[in-house]
């Protein structure tokens, strides 16, 4: 058994290959000239840049889409201490709401790829594939910033947006990037090759009808990962690495007290809270699934 998986394992930890990271690189330029094109969004300081997967370098052979950002750089959306208000940093609302620039963006879009090949979500818009090109997932944002409650004017950056039915979502793109960066060299390259191994095997669960498997998202296996010490990575066998860090995780998702203090990667977000939208005894029910589906004993 042992065989038949290392060498598998050995496949699934690769990335994709030269030319579908051409593809996913065409599709960041691509959205990078339709905002550029646009009439009203040129005059604007924004940020176009991968986030994600593609961007870590945790994405997966035949399964790679990119993750953009489309960041309005001169307003933001703001965490600030308690009893402190927009007035306390100098801070107007913007003139511009969320809902609009959200509009603009699909404006441009549209322009350039036709209205047949952008879809708009709740979160982002979906910008089909060509043979140029991979699906792009494109997220509008303003920037995020939170404040230190130290009283100074320091602030930790990242980005969020309003979902169209609402809500607010944020994230901090760049700390989860450094942060993996890190640990990728710390373990000798093995923790974004575990990463890739297990978005694989949860896909190949998926095809096998393992419900387990559904349902989880590549983030949720990423930050699952970063919680692993690094010690348990850089074995011999990636069979030796995929098991001991599948039996770390489950062991200390057997209850919510092992975990509690866990992060996502960026260290700014708790991974197992209500306001995610996985739990868990979701994340234990995957582990325990993918240790038997391997045949681990």
């Amino acid at each position: 058994m042992n065989t038949e998986w290392e060498e598998k394992f050995k496949t699934w930890a690769q990335g994709p290959g030269k030319t579908e990271q051409e593809k996913c690189d065409n599709a960041e330029s691509a959205i990078k000239k339709a905002i550029s094109a646009h009439s009203r969004l040129s005059g604007m300081d924004i940020s176009v840049f991968a986030q994600g997967s593609y961007r870590a370098h945790t994405n997966i052979r035949l399964d790679s889409d990119v993750d953009i950002c489309v960041r309005l750089n001169s307003t933001a959306f703001c965490d600030y201490p308690q009893g402190k208000t927009h007035k306390d940093y100098n801070r107007a609302p913007s003139d511009l709401a969320f809902s609009d620039f959200k509009d603009l963006i699909q404006e441009a879009l549209t322009d350039r790829f036709g209205a047949g090949s952008v879809k708009r979500g709740n979160k982002a818009f979906d910008v089909h594939a060509n043979t140029y090109r991979v699906d792009a997932d494109v997220v509008p944002t303003f920037e995020h910033r939170r404040y230190n409650s130290d009283g100074s004017n320091n602030y930790i950056l990242g980005v969020a947006f309003k979902t169209d039915d609402g809500v607010l979502i944020k994230n901090w793109h760049e700390q989860t990037y450094q942060n993996g960066v890190e640990k990728n060299k710390t373990t000798a390259r093995r923790y974004k090759r575990v990463i890739r191994i297990l978005k694989n095997l949860r896909n190949k669960m998926q095809e096998d009808k393992v419900s387990a498997a559904n349902n989880i998202p590549s983030f949720l296996i990423e930050c699952l990962v970063w919680n692993v010490p690094n010690e348990d990575f850089n074995n011999d066998l990636y069979t030796t690495d995929v098991r001991g860090v599948l039996a770390h995780i489950f062991n200390k998702t057997l209850d919510d007290d092992q975990c509690k203090e866990w992060g996502e990667v960026n260290e700014l977000k708790y991974l197992f809270r209500p306001s995610q939208h996985w739990t868990r005894e979701q994340a234990h029910s995957f582990l325990s699934a993918a240790w038997d589906y391997v045949g681990f004993k």
